[in-house]
């Protein structure tokens, strides 16, 4: 027998790795979004308490500097991260005390718990430690599932995270922020639960223990995301429905986890933020004017599609002070629409509806929410709270129906690398720059005149090739594997 060709897709989880520590180490401490409340919601979560003291009020505590002022170059784009050297230490002793940080359940605790068992006396190194396990847990998983899920379903992996990776999903899955986790549980619990549905066995357990490892890592983050998880399971069982005994003794799992997460939701203070709005100054984009009644509501309808292209760069990275040019959302909304609308051509009617139905979620609950609050869109409601429901959105568009999925030829191939590539090298670089020097400083060498960098023996520029590099390599494995039709299994057929 002739010796089997060497799969390049089992190169997968390397390249992914090594491409989201480039991002891990491309932001500072505190470079994502309320970082400062996370961070002291996570020291203040740990095990050890010594790191986080009682403050003088039921709602205060008393925690080190470093993780307040962390985000002392936020809002700021010129500045870079140097402030941090200059104004603290990263020493965790406490000596500030705050209100800012999860101390009346306005967020799930598991979160805050799992990161605080990283919790250390050095701060940078704690977080650090933080992101690298967030990033091995976002492609053990992927992994795990590409493994045991159907062949014909291993597509609609690949395609649902490559197409809404860039830029916030990468910067997302690799910060400390809760969003990160928000966007690996909803997007790995819901297809592991299709498969489920699907296989036998042992692939069936496994499948069944990513999918409740997926719902407990989406529902203990935010709120919003157990709502989403409760939704995708609605979606799935939809899909996967057959009029049998076994379909409802399955179901079991499934109802018993929409529960959970339905738990953590109405604990969650974030429900009545989106209940009654979160009655912000009711500013919006662009500077229009205020507005009222139909108007505001109105305004709010037509506008929402640009929550969601923010995701692909339209807004801000970090502290929404990163800005990215136009060629990264350019590249990422087209990759986006040009892979979902050949997804259309697989098509049933319960498809159809689900995509419906996610669809008309992703606009009509940004829209509530700003509405009742008195906020226009660009106020209040971020991109990174849609994106795990985005990721839902994609996977349903491109998910296979009988023994077909998505083909393209080799000329759109090369297109969909070359700007998914393009797009990630440039939002790498930018990142980067937006710390190291601040935006100001022009030129393509990302040590030159580096102000901040981590206390490491590699530089921010041989960060930005190796990660970027890493990056177009595993675009292209993905691509090349979810393009291969492969033999599909006995029970597929």
């Amino acid at each position: 027998m002739p010796p089997r060709r060497f799969n390049w897709i089992y190169t997968a989880p390397i390249l992914a790795i090594v491409a989201l520590l480039a991002w891990a180490f491309a932001s500072p401490v505190g470079a994502a979004p309320d970082d400062d409340f996370h961070l002291v919601s996570t020291w203040c979560g740990s095990v050890n308490t010594s790191f986080c003291l009682q403050g003088e009020a039921p709602d205060a505590r008393v925690v080190a500097e470093a993780l307040v002022e962390a985000p002392c170059f936020a809002f700021d784009p010129e500045q870079s991260a140097t402030c941090q050297a200059e104004s603290f230490t990263f020493d965790a002793t406490p000596t500030v005390e705050t209100e800012r940080g999860n101390f009346v359940g306005a967020y799930p605790p598991v979160f805050y718990f799992v990161q605080g068992l990283f919790v250390g006396e050095n701060i940078a190194v704690s977080a650090v430690l933080m992101r690298i396990f967030n990033i091995l847990l976002f492609v053990g998983l992927t992994s795990a599932l590409y493994a045991l899920l159907p062949v014909r379903r291993r597509p609609t992996l690949l395609w649902a995270w490559l197409i809404t990776a860039i830029p916030l999903g990468l910067f997302l899955i690799s910060s400390n922020n809760p969003s990160g986790w928000a966007v690996t549980g909803v997007g790995t619990a819901w297809l592991a639960l299709l498969g489920y549905f699907e296989t036998v066995g042992r692939r069936r357990l496994g499948l069944a223990a990513i999918f409740i490892l997926g719902v407990l890592m989406a529902a203990g983050s935010r709120g919003d995301a157990a709502f989403y998880s409760i939704g995708a399971i609605a979606v799935v069982m939809l899909i996967a429905f057959v009029r049998t005994r076994q379909f409802a003794l399955l179901s079991i799992l499934p109802v018993v986890m929409a529960l959970v997460a339905l738990a953590f939701f109405v604990s969650s203070r974030q429900v009545s933020s989106g209940v009654d709005g979160m009655g912000g100054a009711g500013s919006v984009s662009s500077g229009a004017k205020p507005l009222g009644g139909f108007g505001l509501l109105a305004f709010n309808v037509l506008n929402a599609p640009w929550l969601w292209s923010g995701v692909f760069g339209t807004w801000g990275l970090g502290w929404l002070d990163t800005s990215m040019p136009w060629i990264v959302p350019l590249a990422g909304i087209a990759v986006f629409v040009a892979v979902g609308f050949a997804g259309l051509a697989l098509m049933t009617a319960r498809k159809a509806v689900a995509i419906g139905g996610v669809g008309f979620v992703l606009w009509a609950l940004p829209v509530y929410v700003l509405t009742a609050g008195g906020d226009g869109v660009g106020a209040e409601v971020q991109p990174r709270y849609l994106l795990p429901l985005l990721v839902l959105f994609a996977g349903l568009l491109v998910l296979a129906v009988g023994d077909r999925w998505l083909a393209f030829s080799r000329v759109q191939a090369i297109t969909l690398f070359s700007a998914l590539s393009v797009a990630n090298f440039v939002a790498l670089h930018i990142n980067i720059r937006r710390y190291v020097t601040g935006v100001e400083q022009p030129g393509v060498n990302l040590s030159a005149g580096a102000e901040w960098w981590w206390d490491l023996p590699f530089s921010p520029t041989l960060v930005w090739l190796v990660g970027s590099a890493a990056f177009a390599a595993l675009v292209f494995v993905v691509i090349r594997d979810a393009q291969t039709r492969p033999k599909l299994e006995a029970s597929e057929l």
